[in-house]
């Protein structure tokens, strides 16, 4: 028998108590496809049919296909255009673009829709939806193809370009193959995100699966007709996660040595310099400006803005409270799967830490769904508490947890442990002098990844908020589907301060390769 699996037999051996609690957490998330397939079998065929094969599903089939298609279209065009002039040209003012591309990432979707949606009433159409959720997610491709672009060997490119390939050439035939992986994985980004869209496509008044799963369940409280909706929803997510995979292939494009640490010669745009500038400058503003502009303007004049301060510092109070409690039990449930993923790899721990990806790419709207009824059926006196809607957090964003604490664990010499427990340190000693001390950098990025996310999650706490519970999300959607825009405004503006931190910790890694 191979080495690699004697090993990781052994080390789950000596580490039951792990072993355990990534099992539990692992079933956690995968509780919503669980319940989804239990309710579809409970439905039965001739439900199925009757619920699915009728025009309103299709319509909402083709409203959200064209929606996710055209966005990531667009957000791929954005996306590789702004990464190639900030990455590849000599674009005056480099970094600054690059930064204000980032920003609109701390402006949530919700939120860009209300400011739109308030300027321009009448945009509640495809184009209307499909600019909105553009401008909210084309970040989420520029990012991961601005870092491809620095990685790229410019020997390629120079070895093309004497062999007397145009520029266009070149990034088609020698450049953009490089960059298929990160646009493909922005691209799912992307999809996934729209998919599960509720805030901004319900203010827009725009059908999609996302938001018929809502008025169903509003409607029906949990009727089948919401179960099975739910469950197309989730095959569309799993089809996309395949088309992905199948899409990347197996194809490389690392390089074999390390060769030499260099960049490219940046590209001279010449009489295009101010065509770009002109083009970044209307895509900051469509995404940034204007939804800042607009919250500036409604909280400042809008007829609305009589808001008693103790409301907006009870409910950020609130948020904070819920976000720092998902956080610190986030973050522990992501303890024991990184450190497994690592020090005890194997194809069990592989397949445990893998099932909270699956599970957290399941919309918040089924998720929610999926812990109302399990809570009202199988455990009545947990119904619209903060531990269920704890859960529904970890769900949702055990993966930005467990990603850096799996990257702190990767880095922490397990020589360490075994010295402390040859002097005869106790496990719990070990890990409350050796352990947590090492992981502690990991265990704070995600603990603030996952902070900053709770804090502008609106759908399943919507669904699953205690009564009388009111977040900053919640504060604000009761607000501006009132039609009170300027009551909405500072409570979208402190929760675009409080997304801001992301924005700077995402674009710092990226700034320092970039020169002005």
């Amino acid at each position: 028998m191979p080495r690699g699996p004697v090993r990781a037999r052994s080390r789950l051996r000596r580490t039951p108590v792990p072993l355990v609690l990534a099992a539990a957490v692992a079933a956690l998330t995968l509780l919503p496809l669980v319940y989804i397939v239990v309710s579809t079998v409970d439905v039965g065929w001739s439900g199925i049919r009757e619920l699915v094969f009728r025009p309103r599903v299709g319509e909402l089939l083709w409203n959200t296909a064209r929606l996710v298609g055209g966005t990531v279209l667009l957000c791929a065009a954005l996306g590789v255009g702004a990464a190639w002039l900030v990455e590849r040209t000599a674009l005056p003012g480099r970094r600054t673009w690059h930064v204000l591309l980032v920003a609109p990432l701390a402006v949530p979707a919700f939120v860009t829709s209300y400011a739109w949606i308030s300027v321009l009433p009448g945009l509640d159409t495809y184009a209307g939806a499909l600019l909105v959720v553009t401008l909210s997610y084309f970040p989420f491709v520029y990012l991961p193809v601005v870092a491809a672009f620095r990685g790229l060997d410019p020997a390629l490119e120079e070895t093309a370009r004497g062999l007397g390939l145009s520029g266009w050439a070149v990034f088609r035939r020698v450049q953009l193959p490089q960059l298929r992986v990160a646009l493909l994985g922005g691209s799912l980004l992307v999809a996934l995100h729209v998919l599960a869209e509720f805030g901004a496509l319900q203010m827009l008044r725009y059908a999609t699966f996302t938001t018929a799963i809502y008025d169903q369940y509003r409607a029906t409280f949990n009727g089948p007709g919401a179960t099975t909706l739910a469950g197309v929803l989730v095959l569309l997510c799993l089809a996309l996660l395949l088309a992905e995979l199948r899409l990347r292939g197996r194809h490389g494009y690392a390089r074999t040595g390390a060769g030499v640490a260099r960049t490219g010669r940046p590209v001279r745009l010449g009489a295009l310099t101010l065509p770009s500038l002109l083009a970044l400058a209307v895509l900051v503003g469509l995404s940034l400006v204007v939804p800042l502009g607009s919250l500036g303007t409604w909280l400042v004049c809008g007829s609305s803005t009589d808001l008693e301060v103790g409301a907006l510092v009870t409910t950020t109070g609130t948020t904070l409270g819920l976000a720092a409690a998902a956080a610190a039990v986030t973050t522990a449930m992501a303890l024991p799967t990184g450190w497994l993923a690592v020090r005890a790899r194997g194809r069990l721990t592989t397949l445990l830490e893998r099932s909270t990806y699956l599970g957290s790419s399941v919309p918040a709207i089924v998720i929610a769904l999926a812990l109302v009824t399990i809570a009202i059926d199988v455990t009545p006196w947990v119904y619209q508490t903060v531990p269920v809607l704890l859960a529904a957090y970890a769900i949702l964003f055990l993966p930005r947890a467990i990603v850096p604490v799996r990257s702190a664990v990767e880095q922490s010499p397990r020589l360490y442990d075994d010295v402390a427990a040859s002097l005869g340190s106790s496990a719990p000693d070990r890990l409350r002098r050796v352990t947590l001390p090492l992981l502690a950098p990991g265990i704070g990025a995600g603990a603030a990844l996952v902070f900053l996310a709770v804090v502008t999650e609106l759908t399943a706490t919507l669904l699953l908020a205690p009564t009388g519970t009111t977040t900053l999300a919640t504060a604000f959607w009761s607000a501006s589907s009132a039609l009170e825009y300027g009551a909405a405004a500072p409570y979208a503006v402190v929760m675009v301060l409080l997304s801001a931190p992301a924005t700077v910790l995402l674009s710092h890694d990226a700034r320092r390769g970039l020169t002005t």
